[in-house]
């Protein structure tokens, strides 16, 4: 049975990643993840499905407030997660092919270098003018920053697919979420722009992240106080990053991503290693 004080620290622990997780759209299991497995020393197969739940959890607030906002693109997310899917249920293919600290020692060098691609547009924008042609998959919205409302057309639509596909995979494989890979490659290559990337995939997250809840759920491997405890910080810090999101600059938020793309890097490197 957690003891007080660990149920805190999950509490806040969860309140952090629901932070990370509603800002960036890319899943809090980046840091909850290991902080679970290695300062708590909960069973990787505990942390993850914690970490699951958490992900559904902050994809469930986020669609709740963006959606009137239009910054979910629900076609694309209909496209992608086919992608994402079938990326998921091959991830058990991918591991008989490469060992776990190979496949982490690749996942850290390619975070690294989108951490760094991340920096090199932090001055580059996506938006077009609101009246300007978005194609089947585009999108607009009203953008806080500007004060206006823009637009955005998909571009390179199969790299967003096998970005997609890779999510997914690193998804099951690794326990965390695809979104350190989906947000960066909509924005930088797909011309999706930040807040709409991140809220996008925020949407898609928590889809992929059911289905392996409920596998963890069937086999007894989800703490049901711990989890709570988790699901409660995370919905505290979806919801204040709700309003530390719209006061943010999509160039701080772009500094922010590169910095957590950079410490999942030295974690994944770290792990492969050991």
């Amino acid at each position: 049975m957690p003891s007080a004080a660990s149920t805190l620290i999950v509490l806040a622990a969860g309140g952090g990643a629901g932070v990370l997780g509603a800002l960036l759209g890319i899943g809090g299991g980046v840091v909850l993840v290991p902080f679970l497995n290695l300062v708590l020393h909960f069973p990787i197969t505990q942390a993850a499905a914690i970490s699951l739940v958490t992900v559904i959890a902050t994809s469930s607030t986020v669609a709740a407030s963006r959606s009137g906002a239009h910054l979910v693109n629900l076609r694309l997310v209909m496209v992608l997660e086919v992608a994402t899917a079938a990326g998921s249920l091959l991830g058990g293919l991918t591991a008989q092919m490469l060992t776990q600290s190979a496949l982490q020692r690749i996942f850290g060098a390619v975070t690294f270098v989108v951490a760094i691609l991340m920096l090199l547009r932090l001055n580059t924008r996506n938006v077009l003018p609101d009246d300007a042609e978005t194609g089947v998959l585009g999108g607009r919205y009203y953008e806080e920053e500007s004060g206006r409302a823009v637009a955005y057309r998909i571009k390179r639509l199969p790299a967003a697919l096998a970005a997609s596909f890779v999510a997914g995979n690193v998804s099951s494989l690794l326990g965390i979420g695809g979104g350190v890979i989906k947000v960066p490659a909509l924005n930088a290559w797909c011309g999706v722009p930040l807040r709409a990337a991140a809220a996008t995939s925020a949407f898609m997250i928590g889809v992929t992240a059911t289905a392996g809840a409920v596998i963890y759920f069937g086999h007894g491997q989800l703490p049901a106080l711990p989890a709570a405890a988790a699901v409660i910080g995370v919905q505290l810090g979806s919801r204040a990053a709700m309003t530390i999101g719209d006061r943010l600059t999509v160039r701080w938020l772009k500094i922010l991503m590169a910095a957590v793309l950079f410490i999942v890097a030295v974690l994944m490197f770290v792990r492969g290693n050991a």
